[in-house]
């Protein structure tokens, strides 16, 4: 019997994108479904089954952090390689650590991208060789200035989203709905001229490795910040 062949799911908001991603793939992979957003995203995955997703970060509705524990309960088994244009070490770090298996940047040739869904496929983490190995972190001024525009308590969202936390986990850590912090979130948005969600999250994530490096040394737990394998 013929082996079966792996199937995918893409998912970008940019259409023709996903078109040609599609069609480049064929020959050697089964697109079994794509989604243009978070929400359809998670329909999908509810009903289809799936070897390995092709994930795009910034995707409407929810970014690829947020989507993470959604996912591994949806699709536990599922390969989750992130495809993305922004080139950044402190990012692919955190969806590493997040729950995907591969990061690769968006204009990689297709040679690299079919190495990348294999090696997932195969259970080990691909992390593109063109990821920076060290990103430039955010001035300490930059720091202030940026969060000098936020309340306190929109600072203190802004720094659990650079831990990586969801909206519903920031609920339920700060005791408030999800809808208060949702609204919160759009409003740092505005105070720091940040035109999307995703856009927020980056920041944060920047915001929070720039703080730990200032921190003096032993003032975190034991053990530090671990590199994904």
């Amino acid at each position: 019997m013929r082996k079966a062949r792996p199937r995918l799911i893409i998912a970008d908001d940019h259409h023709l994108l996903v078109e040609g991603l599609r069609t480049l793939l064929r020959p050697r992979f089964d697109v079994v479904g794509v989604a243009h957003g978070g929400d359809e995203l998670l329909a999908l995955l509810a009903t289809t089954d799936a070897d390995c997703l092709l994930l795009d970060l910034a995707l409407p509705g929810h970014n690829g952090l947020d989507l993470m524990p959604d996912i591994r309960v949806l699709r536990p088994n599922l390969k989750v390689l992130v495809v993305t244009m922004h080139l950044d070490r402190v990012l692919a770090d955190a969806v590493l650590h997040a729950g995907a298996h591969g990061f690769i940047p968006k204009d990689s040739g297709m040679d690299e991208l079919e190495d990348a869904i294999r090696t997932v496929l195969a259970g080990r983490r691909y992390l593109s060789a063109r990821v920076p190995p060290i990103t430039h972190r955010v001035a300490l001024g930059a720091i202030h200035v940026g969060l000098a525009r936020l309340t306190p308590r929109q600072q203190q969202i802004v720094r659990l989203i650079g831990q990586g936390k969801t909206t519903a986990e920031i609920a339920k850590l700060l005791g408030i709905g999800t809808s208060m912090v949702t609204l919160h979130r759009a409003n740092s948005r505005k105070a720091l001229g940040i035109d999307s969600e995703w856009g927020l999250v980056r920041w944060a994530i920047l915001i929070q490795a720039s703080v730990e490096d200032a921190e003096p040394p032993g003032s975190r737990a034991a053990g530090g910040k671990t590199e994904p394998h």
